[in-house]
């Protein structure tokens, strides 16, 4: 709770801090109050309480998420410096909205009344939609804006209709109540329902197939800080906020239920990774690479009792190596009008530092050995045979053998191709950013334990 108040007051100090005209103190003073808030939040780590008639419990699956969160925020707003030298007018706009958009995502993962989880919905929804229309001047973006506005209505349409079904079977929106309802014998229809409707609602927001279809025209015609955020910090918002919806009401899921979730963590993988090896364009390429691992992610539904530790694995590993690769991504593309594999062309020669970040970014992500991407996939894929799902082991195995194809196509264009022109020097943040993102990421794959543990 303390963190939640803490995040909306950064927010509102960042308004302020625009009225006396204090706009570069903004970026750092954000960042130094997101410090303060990643420790408020790490010391409540081991307390379990609510607040507030239990709208909010503080529990570890909210302290390590929200840690998560914070961190990746850090990160984006740290990036925003140079990604908006050109709007110092609106800087404050925007990184407000990013905290903001935190305060949301903490609101997700420390809901205990579902009235709660749908305002951290909301607030986290909204941001994103004035983020992704926010260059306004660019058709492709106010596209992008439109097209998940209605796609993100539509889900919060039937995420708002689920809630109502599973309120008017159990007649309350207190989780732990439902919970206990839902051991009685004879539960009304309506409460599967409601369930079926909330997972359908959040599987929108993860962008898993079927429901992908809007994902990579938005992550194409969005602001590429926006496309950062979209793919790494929203993606395991909403996979943490599914996950713990369907533990915490105790939806007992049947096998029919368990059986749908095979079939689209399979589909996703597969469709995710056979499209992305398609594009030329690196965003879309990494908006299908991210259907492929929201796949990979839903394997976490099928065994609950021992995959939450996993879950913040996998995510940890996947958003920081995501971190690195778009901080690469806004260097090499700023004040283009694309993000063409043609600009990555001898980035290998022009600038080594930046090439082996991206190159150790898009390796993690592919899953190879000593990256936390091949460890939190050994994980998973360990869990789900447990489980007793092969079969989705191997087609995961076989969609990550496929994921190498489409990211060395990027990796080779930046060691084996001639560079297309001379690049300027490199702003400091975005070094930073990418060599801490890239460290944090090699740390936790020789060192699996720090997270894998927290949940335990």
């Amino acid at each position: 709770m303390n963190t939640l108040i803490a995040i909306i007051g950064l927010g509102v100090l960042c308004l302020l801090f625009e009225i006396f005209n204090l706009r570069k103190a903004i970026v750092p003073i954000t960042i130094i109050g997101l410090l303060g808030v990643l420790g408020l939040t790490i010391s409540e780590f081991n307390s379990a309480e609510s607040y507030y008639n239990n709208m909010i419990v503080v529990s570890k699956f909210s302290t390590t998420f929200s840690s998560l969160f914070i961190v990746l925020t850090i990160f984006l707003v740290a990036l925003g410096h140079n990604f908006y030298e050109n709007h110092q007018s609106k800087i404050s706009d925007f990184i407000a909205i990013k905290v903001f958009l935190l305060a949301g995502a903490v609101a997700m993962v420390s809901f205990g009344n579902l009235a709660m989880f749908f305002l951290g919905i909301e607030v986290l929804s909204i941001s994103l939609y004035i983020l992704a229309a926010s260059d306004r001047m660019n058709l492709k973006s106010n596209e992008a804006g439109m097209k998940y506005f209605l796609m993100g209505s539509f889900a919060s349409g039937i995420i708002l209709f689920g809630i109502c079904l599973i309120y008017g079977a159990m007649g309350s929106f207190d989780v732990s109540e439902i919970s206990a309802l839902s051991q009685s014998a004879e539960l009304p229809i309506w409460f599967p329902i409601g369930i079926v409707l909330l997972t359908i609602g959040m599987l929108f927001k993860v962008a898993a197939v079927p429901f992908h279809f809007w994902a990579p025209d938005v992550y194409e015609g969005s602001p590429a800080l926006t496309t950062a955020l979209m793919s790494t910090l929203a993606k395991v918002v909403a996979m943490a906020t599914l996950y713990k919806l369907l533990s915490v009401m105790n939806a007992d899921i049947s096998e029919s239920y368990k059986m749908v979730v095979v079939v689209i963590s399979m589909a996703s993988m597969t469709v995710g990774n056979i499209m992305a090896l398609r594009q030329t364009n690196v965003k879309r390429m990494l908006a299908f690479s991210g259907v492929s691992h929201a796949g990979f992610m839903l394997m976490t539904l099928l065994s609950f009792s021992t995959s939450a530790g996993s879950l913040l694995y996998y995510a940890s590993a996947y958003s920081l190596s995501g971190i690195a690769a778009f901080s690469v991504i806004l260097y090499v593309c700023k004040n283009r009008n694309n993000e063409d594999i043609t600009n990555f062309h001898g980035l290998g020669k022009t600038n080594p530092l930046l090439a082996a970040i991206l190159t150790a970014a898009l390796l993690s992500m592919a899953g190879i050995p000593i990256f936390a991407g091949f460890f939190a996939k050994l994980v998973l894929f360990n869990q789900t045979i447990q489980a007793g799902y092969l079969a989705l082991v191997i087609v995961a195995v076989v969609n990550s053998i496929i994921s190498v194809g489409y990211y060395f196509k990027l990796i080779l264009a930046m060691y084996t191709k001639e560079p297309n022109e001379e690049r300027k020097g490199t702003p400091v943040v975005i070094y930073a950013v990418a060599v801490v993102a890239i460290v944090l990421n090699l740390v936790l794959g020789l060192f699996p334990s720090l997270v894998l543990d927290l949940l335990a």
